[in-house]
């Protein structure tokens, strides 16, 4: 064969073979739904499965996130932060005694002001408005920005009839977060306890709170005008649907301070747990 054509035909078996690697580099596609790339670092993973438990919480799903922290444990140990979303969604459920030691176990911890948060939850929900107050100033006290704590916290003190020791958490918490409809709706039903109907119409004008949330302000403003002895048992939240979640997620267990959105739904809060009680014990024999 004469130099020119070996030349040539080695020069088209070169193509053919490159034709042949790029079409089999193209014909494989990673899987867009796959769940854990390959090159996803372990410790991204924990993070992802940590953010998907915290997820579940905040959508409701309590009991599922139990099952899935289990299954957290088994895969990657224990953690203070998996603690945490444990004793709340233990909280969540009703189960108080296993969630308070879980919690009481975290109190000096990293997880430390979540801890008291929930502990505060538990002695509110149990109309134990001492240790409420108790525990929610401690978590206030270790996170100062953190609004659900402020808003919690002056909760707690409205219920207990405290108008004056309340009213600074709720400022705090409306002017950290002034677009947070929690933060305002709270402010605004201290104003109506105050006999200020003009202040609360101004808070709820300026926070453009919807009318259902609008009407559960005046709801819960005529609820704990009642002696504490008439007022209904806490219970978990049914009503009062409106804008408010974080705009960024924090990590399962961080705890730190939120910026609201106006265009979502108001993340469970005090102000919700407490303001379905009246309908929950009228719908009971």
């Amino acid at each position: 064969m004469p130099i020119q054509f070996r030349h040539c035909a080695v020069l088209l078996l070169t193509v053919a073979v490159c034709t042949a690697c790029g079409s089999a580099r193209n014909a494989y596609k990673p899987d867009p739904l796959s769940l854990a790339p390959l090159d996803t670092p372990a410790q991204d993973d924990k993070r992802m499965y940590l953010d998907l438990i915290g997820q579940m919480q905040r959508q409701g799903a309590y009991y599922a996130s139990l099952a899935h922290v289990e299954a957290y444990r088994q895969r990657y140990g224990d953690s203070p932060a998996l603690r945490l979303l444990q004793a709340d969604g233990l909280r969540e459920t009703q189960q108080t005694d296993a969630a308070r030691a879980l919690y009481t176990s975290l109190a000096n911890g990293p997880q430390g002001a979540a801890a008291w948060h929930g502990l505060g939850l538990i002695a509110a929900r149990a109309g134990d408005a001492t240790q409420a107050e108790a525990s929610l100033a401690r978590a206030v006290q270790l996170q100062p920005l953190n609004t659900d704590y402020l808003g919690d916290l002056g909760f707690a003190r409205l219920r207990a009839g405290a108008l004056e020791p309340a009213r600074e958490p709720l400022a705090k918490a409306a002017e950290l977060a002034p677009g947070s409809v929690k933060a305002n709706a709270n402010l605004a039903v201290w104003a109506l306890l105050r006999n200020d109907p003009a202040m609360a119409e101004q808070i709820m004008r300026s926070a453009a709170l919807p009318d259902t949330a609008r009407q559960e302000v005046q709801r819960l403003a005529q609820q704990l005008r009642q002696p504490p002895v008439a007022r209904p048992t806490p219970t978990p939240p049914a009503a009062l649907l409106a804008a408010e979640t974080p705009a960024n997620h924090a990590p399962a267990g961080a705890g730190s301070a939120r910026t609201p959105r106006a265009d979502a739904r108001l993340a469970p809060s005090m102000l919700e747990r407490f303001g379905a009680a009246r309908h929950a014990n009228e719908s009971t024999p």
